[in-house]
């Protein structure tokens, strides 16, 4: 804190704005912030509007009556040893969220992994980003993010797949927005739909939805045949390519045959196809149309095929770019939030990571295998294998898929805890309701898509008995046992032994990339006034931190056997959808501008309600045309998962 001024981020999208208070509550961009430099969306302007604590969960609830702090967590500590010692500790769970900070992350992935001993923790960031972290430890060995924001801004070609980044992450939106008047920047936007980011594009795509991997697998032969590819890549600092490219031409052996799939004119996509090729500085930023796809692992590794064959990874303006939904889902992925998942980058499937993680620990009942996974978790609520169910931050009940069996899960589970700051259709289901403390109340860090490290910091008091969720966690941890283990006094702590892990035996020709050594050993003060830092910052670091903006842009470094990256073989494969005369249309989902997530913050903002006070259908006009539907009037849509009403938003959808 400066002159009266606390240094803060927003606590929205993947982006990491830095944002600042000042003492009369006045909030503005942080113009220091690399992320932002004082740029802001609406939603993040209208941060003030969402901070009034009508309705707020103020003390904690057994059942539907107050209770103490101390009552509440000694029936979770006793419920779940009961769970446990009676059915294992694979019958119970976590189910976090991407609205997390690190330090709470990290306690409960150590809580579940290290002392239950079952890895049944998921997060809700599993729906938007599992995607992703898979095809990035398949192509690099790990979950690596490469590049940085300034890629865009020194980019000649960006390409969104998938993302329709003017509403989902605005201020980058603002970023490309200038590059394109400064340096007349290319944009191909690869989307079903016309979205506003299209207002900026050169080209739009609008693609079958779902044909991704047939587009990128026609990119990379036209790039073989027309000699772009490049040789170390090829041969020296990857590996897999012919198979690769072998795999490519089975799908897309020709443009047309790319075109036809994608049900895009030969012209256009010959045209993305020759920018790319002709276009050494370029930078492909994909989002939730890749990753939330039953092929969404094989669509990252089809577009980081492409930049591998062109060696256009790490440098200034190129690279594959992984633009995550919420503010910290990657700060999840870095300690293990993912069921599938052992802190700092380790993983379950080496048994050495598994005993290093106990080691450092000193667990006493440490997971050796991969836990339930999201959708596999509730419909082990629902068939009773799970018998105790922990929810933190996150309303499953409102935004799962098949949210009707989530809540049939809930309503099924002996025994349901959730912490939350408002009432939510999940608290509806709750035995125990935990008031937690929310933006603005509680301190920690966070990590953004470019590996950047922020300090969210609290400038006012949580109201009633709010607590943050690290502190619940570790308060249940300590009641169920493990009182030196769970020995916090406030997020420095937990993020010291954050760092500390990353750093433990991380050493040889293939150590992993992330790694925080050179901040495992900071003061309380130094946590405090931590400015904002990319990972890696191994020790040795001198501060001010300087860490590699870029990764891998010399071929070198990969967290594989042999330090080279991999190609993966990808195959198109039509998505699972079956149109016939019964269901003809296919329905895509979107954002809306001003809101986020269920909306219990900016529901409460006016003037976030005022861009769209509804869910809306948008459907191709020729399709409207053909089924009597008119601007505003009302349309049921049914599908066999079920059935809603909504406004025809009159937009330029296509629903094949």
């Amino acid at each position: 804190m400066a002159g009266g001024v606390i240094r803060t981020t927003c606590p929205y999208c993947g982006v990491g704005c830095g944002l600042r208070v000042a003492s009369d509550g006045t909030l503005t961009g942080d113009p220091e912030h690399p992320a932002n430099y004082g740029r802001l969306c609406s939603k993040g302007a209208a941060l003030t509007d969402t901070l009034a604590t009508d309705g707020r969960l103020l003390y904690p609830q057994i059942g539907s009556r107050n209770a103490n702090w101390d009552e509440a967590l000694g029936r979770i500590a006793a419920e779940f040893t009961r769970v446990i010692d009676q059915y294992g500790p694979d019958s119970v769970a976590l189910y976090v969220s991407g609205q997390f900070l690190t330090e709470d992350y990290y306690v409960a992935n150590k809580l579940m992994k290290g002392f239950i001993g079952t890895a049944n923790i998921d997060t809700n960031s599993r729906l938007c980003m599992a995607s992703s972290v898979a095809g990035h430890v398949r192509a690099f060995g790990e979950d690596i993010v490469p590049g940085c924001y300034e890629d865009i801004e020194q980019s000649d070609l960006v390409v969104l797949v998938g993302s329709n980044l003017a509403w989902c992450h605005p201020v980058l939106y603002q970023r490309l927005v200038a590059a394109k008047e400064q340096r007349r920047t290319k944009i191909v936007v690869i989307d079903p739909r016309e979205t506003a980011t299209c207002d900026i594009a050169d080209l739009h795509l609008a693609i079958r939805p779902g044909t991704d991997v047939a587009v990128f697998a026609g990119l990379l032969v036209h790039l073989a045949e027309n000699g772009q590819c490049s040789h170390p890549w090829t041969h020296d600092f990857a590996t897999g390519y012919i198979d690769s490219l072998d795999a490519a031409r089975m799908t897309a052996p020709t443009l047309a045959a790319a075109a036809a799939i994608a049900d895009v004119s030969d012209a256009d996509l010959k045209q993305f196809y020759a920018w790319f090729a002709a276009t050494e500085r370029t930078t492909t930023l994909y989002s939730q149309g890749i990753n939330q796809s039953s092929s969404g692992t094989d669509k990252v590794n089809a577009i980081v095929n492409c930049h591998l064959a062109t060696g256009r990874i790490g440098r200034p303006g190129m690279g594959p770019f992984s633009l995550t939904g919420q503010p910290n889902a990657m700060g999840g992925r870095e300690v293990g939030g993912l069921a599938n998942q052992l802190a700092a980058h380790m993983s379950f499937a080496d048994p050495a990571d598994v005993d290093r993680a106990q080691r450092f620990w000193n667990a006493t009942r440490m997971a050796t295998r991969p836990g339930l996974k999201a959708i596999d978790l509730f419909e082990a609520a629902l068939d009773g294998r799970i018998k105790a169910l922990w929810i933190l931050s996150t309303n499953p009940a409102a935004s799962m898929p098949r949210a009707e069996r989530v809540r049939a899960a809930l309503g099924a589970c002996p025994f349901v805890v959730v912490s939350d700051c408002w009432p939510t259709d999940t608290t509806r289901f709750a035995d125990v309701v935990l008031p937690a403390a929310g933006w603005g109340e509680k301190d920690g860090t966070v990590t953004n898509s470019e590996r950047c490290i922020s300090r969210q910091r609290a400038f006012r008091p949580p109201p009633g008995e709010a607590r943050p969720d690290w502190w619940m966690l570790a308060e249940v941890a300590r009641r169920m046992g493990w009182t030196a283990a769970f020995e916090y006094h406030g997020p420095a702590d937990i993020f010291r032994e954050h760092a500390a892990l990353s750093a433990f035996e991380n050493t040889g020709p293939h150590r992993r990339i992330f790694d925080l050594g050179a901040l495992c050993e900071l003061s309380a003060s130094q946590y405090e006034d931590l400015p904002a830092v990319r990972w890696p910052l191994p020790r040795g670091t001198s501060e001010p931190w300087s860490s590699a903006k870029r990764l891998y842009g010399d071929g070198r470094g990969f967290a594989t056997p042999d330090g080279r990256a991999r190609y993966v073989p990808t195959r198109y494969r039509p998505p699972a959808v079956a149109t016939d005369e019964q269901w003809p249309f296919v329905l895509n989902t979107g954002r809306t501008r001003d809101q986020w997530h269920t909306m219990t913050r900016t529901g409460r903002s006016p003037r976030l309600m005022a861009h769209q006070r509804e869910p809306a259908l948008d459907v191709h006009p020729a399709d409207a045309a053909r089924l009597g539907l008119t601007e505003g009037g009302l349309a049921r849509i049914e599908s066999p998962h079920g059935a809603t009403v909504m406004a025809a938003g009159g937009g330029t959808c296509d629903l094949r």
